[in-house]
């Protein structure tokens, strides 16, 4: 992982890229050290492609203010130059596997020249039909941010309010939102025969 040591610096490095991870930790601090041990598990291998970060607020005091992020650990996540998810807290090294697992389908995509609409899939781990789901989305190729809303409670109140639904999954598909696991409904949204 790279270690950035401003906001500049941090435009400057997830540039270009599609997809770009930040931690923001504080050393020293019990929960911020888990997320950065179990991030740097998975990301050694990838985080050049992936553009792996990390930034600790202790000496970086710019970042967290543009970002509105008040608690860390947090990872807050990139789409092209465009701050899309941040996931707080430290989370085992699966969850954040899956995470990169995504986001290295999104850049052989891209670099492929296979341009999809965007995907954003809202669930929760226990949720088996959030898992249907997203087993799904992977068996049709398709690339998505994962949106766990049992961890993040903005994301949980701006999912109601949007679709006047508190269930999960949900799907948003380039700013339309389905509920549930509508098959039809979904691979109509993609433009796929699944």
């Amino acid at each position: 992982m790279i270690s950035i040591q401003s906001h500049s610096e941090l435009i400057n490095a997830i540039s270009g890229r599609p997809r770009s991870f930040l931690l923001l930790y504080k050393q020293g601090s019990e929960l911020s050290s888990c997320a950065l041990k179990n991030l740097s598990e998975i990301a050694v291998q990838d985080s050049k492609e992936l553009g792996m970060l990390t930034a600790d607020v202790s000496t970086v005091r710019d970042i967290h203010q543009v970002y509105g992020i008040s608690s860390v650990p947090a990872l807050l996540i990139f789409e092209k130059d465009k701050f899309i998810n941040v996931i707080k807290g430290c989370h085992d090294s699966a969850y954040y596997k899956a995470l990169a697992e995504n986001a290295i389908f999104h850049v052989q995509s891209t670099a492929l020249g296979r341009m999809q609409k965007s995907v954003k899939v809202y669930s929760t781990p226990s949720c088996s039909w959030c898992n249907t789901l997203k087993a799904y989305l992977r068996k049709q190729g398709i690339a998505f941010t994962e949106i766990d809303i049992s961890r993040d409670d903005q994301a949980a109140r701006e999912l109601v309010r949007r679709s006047g639904q508190s269930g999960v999954p949900q799907t948003e598909i380039e700013g339309q939102i389905i509920v549930g696991f509508d098959r039809a409904k979904i691979n109509n949204a993609l433009g796929i025969n699944g």
